[in-house]
């Protein structure tokens, strides 16, 4: 039997889901119109307007390396909080080996790593749909009704804070428990580390306590990647001149030689 419908009759078809949305626009003809993929200037610099959050705050993080331990209970309170699938974290301490040239024991560093919420975020411009955005009080979030799962955020992220929810289809990452903030109470990951190593707080308040711990630790501040220009918003004591610039991936164990 003959198929009777013709190509042009079933291209017409509207897909189905946000996935099909993505293939129906990469699709198009070139002679149709359509809707850029990324943004005409997409660079780090091309921030969109910031959306509401809560007034007159800017949040950020500090993490004290001499007080962290490496016992994950971070991890496991903010697989708990929000409920990433799986073998999947929006935050994590890796554990870091470092050779010694002098033959002696190998180093060990325990490195808390999350998505640094930054002033300058490039995943926010890369995204087609705009579901990447950043509020006013500097948290970076995804709405996941928009998201279309393409990926760019992943991609663009310095830190490989990113990652799309094998669930969802989504991009997922921490959000600072923002549910949690706006209601008073601290980020899971705060509230249950055991050496107080994790600080957040308003860095709008000359008072805060995040402030005051960095006003002690000036000369001590340091943060991921400086280099890349994202004004991140995750400091830390104690990181090791080497981690500055040197550090990706998010195994769980990585080596680290000749430092």
């Amino acid at each position: 039997m003959k198929n009777t419908s013709s190509p042009c009759a079933s291209a017409a078809q509207p897909s189905r889901g946000k996935r099909g949305f993505l293939k129906g626009l990469l699709g198009l003809s070139a002679t149709a119109t359509v809707i850029p993929i990324l943004p005409a200037r997409a660079g780090i610099n091309d921030q969109p307007k910031r959306r509401p959050g809560m007034q007159g705050k800017r949040f950020g993080m500090l993490i004290d390396m001499r007080k962290c331990i490496g016992c994950q209970a971070c991890t496991v309170s903010c697989s708990a909080e929000n409920q990433p699938p799986i073998g999947q974290f929006r935050t994590t301490v890796l554990q870091y080996e470092i050779d010694r040239n002098d033959g002696t024991a190998p180093a060990m560093v325990s490195l808390p790593r999350l998505c640094n919420h930054c002033d300058n975020p490039p995943c926010v411009p890369v995204c087609p749909v705009q579901a990447t955005f950043q509020r006013e009080d500097g948290v970076v979030l995804v709405d996941n009704t928009r998201c279309v799962g393409c990926g760019y955020c992943v991609q663009a992220c310095p830190y490989d804070a990113r990652f799309i929810n094998h669930e969802t289809q989504t991009a997922d990452k921490c959000t600072f428990c923002e549910h949690r903030l706006e209601v008073g109470l601290l980020p899971a990951c705060v509230e249950s580390c055991v050496g107080g190593a994790r600080v957040i707080g308003d860095l709008m308040d000359p008072n805060s306590e995040i402030n005051r711990r960095m006003a002690e630790s000036k000369e001590e501040i340091k943060v991921l990647k400086p280099g890349m220009n994202t004004a991140p918003r995750v400091f830390y004591i104690g990181l090791p001149d080497e981690f500055v610039n040197g550090i990706d991936g998010q195994a769980s164990v990585r080596l680290i030689a000749e430092h």
